[in-house]
């Protein structure tokens, strides 16, 4: 391992290693990763989620469990195929049945947020304004504010809630309507220490490090901002030798609105990879693989 006193080896210094652990021995796949190593583009870190109650606000990585077909685009279908295999192995979803689950240990909605901003705590959420209207001050507004979320409430019926390794094993209610009544709700329980039990399913998604390590093992997956696709530059290397690519779009972020997925088995696709690495492309694979204790860090770990 680098210590923090040693110089950091030049960029050249860099290629030559990377493409003597290569095998690049003819001038094209060298050439190309010397030159994807020159691309300027806006590239931007992938964002850390933040300590949010609103399940959308962090990355929906769940959409790998059943990600379609159709959603990877590129030229050839093999490749596309490929590559869709590789990425639906990146998530296992696993679900289980609670008998009695007590709602204060809930604290996420899988709802949208009312007004747009971040709250850590349905606390936080309840003291807005538009929350206090609902004026949760004895048990009879507690139980008409959370029949409201929850019309099955006093008939114990069961409710669903989800839950994700990379948003800090954080329990979300997975309801769409009512979100503010539920949260007021549970945190009024919680003030008054009122034990709220009732049965659950759970889904829980879940980063495999299996497929984790497929994926690293068979592709670059880096994500590209948005001018990339009219860059001269990367358009020209990413064409002219007919590099094999898959292309998804699933990161929300602005500055990183595309996956792209080039196969490290293809020698000019390999090159290309690594040299957009060296360009500054962020890397998906080392994300995600640091997510998991960064979020468990920053969010709590509250698993079921």
């Amino acid at each position: 391992m680098m210590s923090l006193t040693e110089p950091v080896p030049p960029v050249t210094s860099r290629i030559v290693r990377f493409a003597q652990r290569l095998g690049l021995t003819g001038s094209s796949p060298r050439q190309t990763l010397e030159h994807a190593s020159q691309i300027r583009l806006p590239f931007a870190p992938l964002p850390e989620p933040p300590p949010s109650i609103f399940w959308h606000d962090g990355p929906c990585l769940q959409r790998f469990v059943d990600l379609p077909r159709n959603a990877l685009s590129g030229p050839v279908q093999e490749d596309k195929a490929r590559a869709h295999a590789a990425l639906t192995r990146l998530v296992r979803e696993e679900q289980s049945f609670h008998p009695a689950l007590d709602l204060r240990q809930v604290d996420g909605l899988s709802a949208q947020s009312p007004d747009g901003a971040a709250y850590s705590t349905f606390e936080a959420l309840a003291a807005t304004p538009a929350c206090r209207q609902l004026r949760v001050i004895s048990y009879k507004d507690f139980v008409r504010t959370i029949t409201a979320a929850l019309p099955g409430f006093q008939t114990q019926a069961p409710i669903e809630l989800r839950q994700a390794s990379w948003l800090g094993e954080r329990i979300y209610w997975s309801g769409e309507h009512h979100a503010e009544a539920f949260a007021c709700a549970i945190a009024y329980a919680r003030l008054r220490g009122l034990e709220v039990n009732l049965p659950c399913e759970l889904v829980d998604y879940r980063l495999d490090s299996v497929g984790l390590q497929a994926l690293d093992d068979n592709y670059h997956a880096v994500t590209m901002p948005a001018q990339a696709w009219s860059n001269r530059e990367f358009m020209g290397l990413l064409l002219e030798a007919k590099t094999p690519y898959a292309r998804l779009t699933l990161l929300r972020n602005a500055n990183n609105s595309e996956l792209l997925l080039l196969d490290k088995r293809q020698p000019s696709a390999d090159a290309l990879g690594e040299g957009l690495k060296l360009a500054g492309a962020p890397d998906l694979v080392r994300y995600l693989r640091d997510l998991p204790q960064i979020t468990r860090f920053r969010l709590g770990n509250r698993k079921v």
